[in-house]
């Protein structure tokens, strides 16, 4: 804008001085040319009347000045006289147009080019009495020469005005751009520093209004957008086509084990580095495959009134192992018309899922062996009994072996029953009161037999501790544990079942001399099936299923359970919690 009007106050300027210099000449040339005139007619009427008087004797004694030539022409166009050539030698004057005007009408003038003065003059003619003709041609300057006369004072006046206008234009821009320089467009409506610019700011204030509710619009959305996939467990990740990363939320980041704090606008290699991951993101990229000859041939035979419906787009899908977590990824590519334009990763942790899989494999295949072994004993016996293969002295033996493992088969059975009903008990059962120091003696009164087997001592002391649960199943984990404890002691070894009140419940820890659990093993002991011993059916008869009872059943209760074992034995405490 500054430019702007610094080159129309030149321009202007300029214009001004070019026409008023045009003008100026032109009058003061039409001023000198009239004072030229003036001077002609009156010298050349003074001449006359002295030439009419006295005839040749008066004009030979003319003496002109510079510039000023008379000519005294006969009647018939011959030269008489003349002030400065010699007159037999010129031509004949009839022919010029002011000695023509002045023979006919008694005065004539003409402007034109003089050979005889080499220059621009002004001629003058009249008719004197006796008809003869008097004429007189004054040297007269063009309008170019009178320019140029002129053209330094000019240029002098241009120079001034234009400084002037520099100035004037420089002090109007500064007085004109600086309200618009402070003009503030957050309060337009207290910037009317022009009322020309008054619809202007009227509209500013009005697509202001327009732009902040735009703009509050997509805040809003975007909190909720950003509040749904920042509490999201699931991964999110949103690229281009280039693999550059445009929106992500903190799930995805843990789930990948980034580093980076803010990986915005950064590759996605950047976060991680995975063959997998790169793998299924190149495949999304690149699209499904075109359809096939057999899929168009298909689709030409589709009546043209039925509308195409445009196959869905599968997502490439993927589980990963990334760190110490499963993570399925959903690849879903943007398309903006055939184009993709960008990638939906979505990373859903499956962690939980795979080790439910892999448990109930395990428990599949463990269920399996476990019934397996005593069904082939007792199919082995009877089968020897039915076809009296076996000795008659045998035959005892052979039965107790089957009621042996047919005991076995119902106490496996009756744990996976109670298993399956703590799995489909709610903690918000029906609970009462129970006294833990009562039930656990009555639990170590039921197993005094086994432990008096093994010459395993068990003791229960403590405080009475009252907890709200099922006692059904508080029994069955105390059981278990005290069962747990006189089954892998050591011959003469004991067993001390202590129960105390806590501030935030109780307590129930049962501690014994026995052979210990290897560290190794102790995170998996309360898995069902498992056995520290690997024998399944060995010299330690048990179903493996004891500590799973007591996991399942702490957590029911609110519960937690803590296990230290070494060398010297085992101790194994629930903390109930209200």
């Amino acid at each position: 804008m500054k430019r702007r009007i610094f080159a129309v106050s030149f321009i202007l300027a300029a214009l001004a001085v070019a026409v008023t210099s045009v003008l100026i000449t032109l009058a003061a040339y039409r001023n000198y040319f009239d004072v030229v005139k003036r001077g002609a007619a009156a010298e050349l009427s003074y001449v006359g009347a002295g030439v009419s008087e006295f005839g040749a004797a008066y004009f030979d004694k003319l003496d002109t000045q510079d510039g000023r030539r008379l000519t005294w022409i006969a009647r018939d166009g011959s030269v008489t006289g003349d002030t400065e050539a010699d007159a037999p030698a010129m031509d004949n004057h009839l022919d010029r147009p002011e000695v023509k005007d002045a023979l006919a009408r008694g005065v004539g003038e003409s402007t034109r080019y003089s050979d005889t003065l080499d220059a621009q003059a002004y001629y003058r003619a009249e008719r004197l009495r006796d008809g003869s003709v008097l004429r007189i041609d004054i040297t007269v300057q063009s309008v170019l020469q009178s320019f140029n006369e002129v053209i330094l004072p000019i240029a002098f006046i241009a120079l001034m005005v234009f400084l002037v206008a520099a100035f004037v234009a420089a002090r109007l821009t500064r007085r004109i751009v600086l309200p618009l320089n402070g003009l503030k467009l957050d309060e337009p409506e207290e910037c009317l520093v022009y009322d020309e610019l008054a619809p202007l700011l009227e509209r500013i204030k009005e697509q202001k209004r327009e732009l902040d509710r735009r703009m509050k619009t997509l805040e809003r959305r975007q909190a909720e957008v950003s509040a749904i996939t920042e509490n999201m467990n699931e991964g999110l990740l949103i690229l281009d086509s280039g693999g550059t990363i445009l929106s992500y939320n903190k799930s995805a980041l843990r789930l990948l084990g980034a580093s980076q704090a803010n990986p915005m606008g950064r590759h996605y290699m950047a976060v991680y580095r995975g063959e997998g991951l790169r793998r299924i993101v190149q495949e999304a990229l690149r699209g499904n495959e075109e359809p096939g000859a057999a899929q168009e041939e298909a689709a030409k035979e589709i009546p043209k009134e039925m509308p195409k419906e445009v196959p869905k787009e599968k997502p490439q899908e993927a589980v990963l192992s990334i760190n110490q977590y499963s993570v399925q990824v959903l690849a879903s590519p943007v398309r903006e018309g055939r184009a993709i334009r960008g990638l939906l990763l979505v990373l859903l942790d499956v962690t939980e899922k795979q080790e439910r899989d892999r448990l109930r494999r395990e428990f599949t295949a463990n269920v399996s062996h476990e019934l397996k072994t005593p069904l082939t004993a007792i199919s082995g016996y009877a089968e020897l009994l039915t076809n009296g293969m076996a000795k008659p002295e045998d035959a005892p033996t052979f039965a107790r072996n089957i009621h042996k493992d047919a005991r076995r088969m119902v106490a496996l059975i009756n744990d996976l029953l109670f298993l399956s009903r703590l799995d489909e008990t709610e903690s918000s059962s029906e609970k009462s009161d129970v006294e833990l120091l009562a039930l656990c003696k009555r639990a170590a009164r039921n197993l005094s037999a086994s432990a008096a087997d093994r010459d395993v001592t068990v003791t229960v002391s403590g405080e009475p501790a009252t907890v709200t649960g099922i006692s059904t199943v508080l029994e069955a984990m105390a059981a278990n544990l005290i069962d747990n404890a006189v089954k892998y002691n050591k011959q003469g070894g004991s067993v001390a079942v202590e129960v105390h009140p806590t501030k935030s419940g109780a307590a129930l820890t049962v501690s014994d001399t026995g052979i210990g659990i290897p560290k190794a093993e102790q995170s998996r002991v309360f898995e069902r099936f498992y056995r520290v011993d690997k024998s399944r059916g060995g010299a330690i008869p048990g179903t493996g299923l004891g500590l799973a009872i007591v996991k399942h059943g702490a957590a029911l209760h609110n519960a937690s359970v803590e296990l230290a074992s070494g060398s010297a034995g085992t101790r194994v405490e629930i903390l109930f919690n209200g």
